[in-house]
């Protein structure tokens, strides 16, 4: 059961992100925030750091293609961003230890990474005009308080759940 529940969650990030992007822009004080959720790639990281890289390289080409298709209308850069992620994921969490709040920060790290990638994508196919201070201040800031403490809030439960599968998966293998 626990092995089909990590890809079933990956599923409900997957369609619940867009709900959550309704909630933004939010304006304070006149000012207006772009808050991006990106739930799925926070789940995919946790999963390439306390499971398997492979399996989430795998889902990150997957959900990325399906991101693409869904969600954008240019094919191919979430596909390879998403994998790319889970891999630098995957591949710094072999120099510095699993704790949660080491995940949790790495996992902010490269979604503003990724982040900012995407602006710069954008950026170059004149997709957005908007200034590089300004998408700080706008959207990336914004985007990592909320993803961070989306984190904070269930980080600890994808853990359990991936862990509860690591353990399942050693008990078949024994």
């Amino acid at each position: 059961m626990v092995r089909f529940l990590i890809p079933s969650v990956a599923v409900l990030l997957f369609l619940v992100e867009p709900e959550f992007a309704m909630l933004s822009p939010i304006e304070i004080k006149g000012e207006v925030y772009y808050l991006i959720p990106r739930f799925l790639i926070l789940y995919l990281i946790f999963i390439s750091i306390y499971y398997s890289r492979q399996r989430a390289v795998m889902y990150g080409l997957f959900f990325g293609v399906l991101y693409d298709v869904f969600y954008i209308d240019i094919i191919g850069l979430y596909s390879v961003l998403y994998p790319l992620i889970c891999f630098l994921a995957g591949s710094i969490v072999k120099v510095i230890h699993q704790h949660l709040v080491v995940t949790t920060t790495i996992s902010v790290v490269l979604v503003a990474i990724l982040e900012f990638i995407l602006y710069q994508f954008f950026f170059l196919i004149d997709f957005t005009a908007i200034p590089l201070a300004d998408f700080l201040r706008s959207r990336l800031l914004p985007t990592i308080i909320a993803n961070a403490l989306f984190l904070m809030i269930l980080g600890w439960a994808f853990k359990y759940l991936i862990n509860a599968r690591v353990l399942q998966r050693a008990r078949e293998v024994s």
